[in-house]
């Protein structure tokens, strides 16, 4: 058996339990549609910070088939400046009510590093908690997502949004990478945390050679028998490389979550949704499919 298959089929990682008591299934990969409610985001920015033209934009990527919606108040690229708790909410909350009194089925993670903030969106609707500090940058969030019951995406970064890529400078990425997983998830776990996604965190206090390094091993974080996301999405270690902006990035994008997909991945985030899931049920046809029954074209 394809050994890619065998992982799937063998050591899926488990379900996840909701608030509401639905089931989030990790059996084939998923898509965490992007909505970035800020001025300043590196791609996007700008676009939905209108409430309301934020909300359709995520009824038009729920259409597009998102199974969760990624809802990000607060811009955290490189070198972006740093909200107050107040106008994070003041951004997030009027958007999270609206989508979910329209659509009160979506599963919606809310991206920030706040605890206050995740508690306040969590009471409000959202279903988990996407961290990109990991709990380093609030330390009352790991006690607050255990409180909340909620699942946690538990993302590596070096330094903060601010300095992160100042000459990001690793002895060895890979090991310091995994050892700060190990060391962060029995922290959660010892915290109540019991359910956790990991993301290695491309582009967040990285070379792109640090990025490459981490999209090519990324099936060592497999180990961890936890879901794996993976944020690549037009994003500079697509942009650098080929010499473009981001709003011309869809194809090279598409083309390193494949090989995201190839390595592990269960959940792609992304800007793009209808892509990704066309993406996504090529890449399963591909592996899944039985050669010896396949008429030749």
């Amino acid at each position: 058996m394809n050994k890619v298959i065998e992982r799937s089929v063998h050591n899926e990682p488990k379900r996840f339990i909701l608030s509401s008591g639905r089931k989030l299934s990790f059996h084939s990969p998923l898509v965490m549609g992007i909505v970035n409610i800020t001025p300043d985001s590196f791609y996007d920015g700008g676009r939905y910070f209108d409430a309301d033209t934020a909300v359709k934009h995520a009824e038009k990527i729920l259409d597009e088939g998102a199974d969760i919606i990624d809802l990000g108040a607060c811009s955290t690229r490189p070198g972006a400046r740093d909200i107050g708790e107040a106008e994070e909410l003041k951004r997030l909350l009027p958007v999270l009510e609206t989508l979910i009194k329209r659509r009160p089925a979506t599963v919606i993670s809310v991206d920030t590093y706040r605890a206050k903030v995740a508690a306040e969106a969590v009471k409000r609707g959202a279903a988990f908690i996407n961290d990109i500090s990991g709990g380093m940058m609030d330390k009352e969030m790991f006690e607050t997502a255990a409180k909340l019951d909620v699942p946690y995406v538990l993302m590596h970064i070096k330094g903060t949004p601010q300095t992160m890529q100042k000459s990001p400078v690793y002895t060895d990425i890979l090991t310091e990478v995994e050892q700060y997983f190990t060391d962060r998830i029995d922290k959660l776990l010892r915290a109540g945390v019991n359910q956790i996604i990991i993301d290695p965190g491309f582009g967040f206090g990285k070379t792109n050679e640090h990025n490459y390094t981490l999209l090519r091993n990324l099936r060592m974080f497999t180990k961890f028998n936890l879901p794996l996301l993976a944020g690549i999405s037009r994003k500079s270690m697509v942009n650098r490389v080929l010499g473009i902006k981001p709003e011309n990035a869809l194809t090279g994008t598409i083309t390193l979550n494949t090989i995201a997909l190839l390595h592990g991945a269960n959940i792609l985030r992304v800007h793009d949704v209808a892509e990704a899931k066309q993406l996504i049920k090529l890449v399963s046809y591909y592996l899944n499919c039985n050669s010896e029954s396949t008429t030749p074209v």
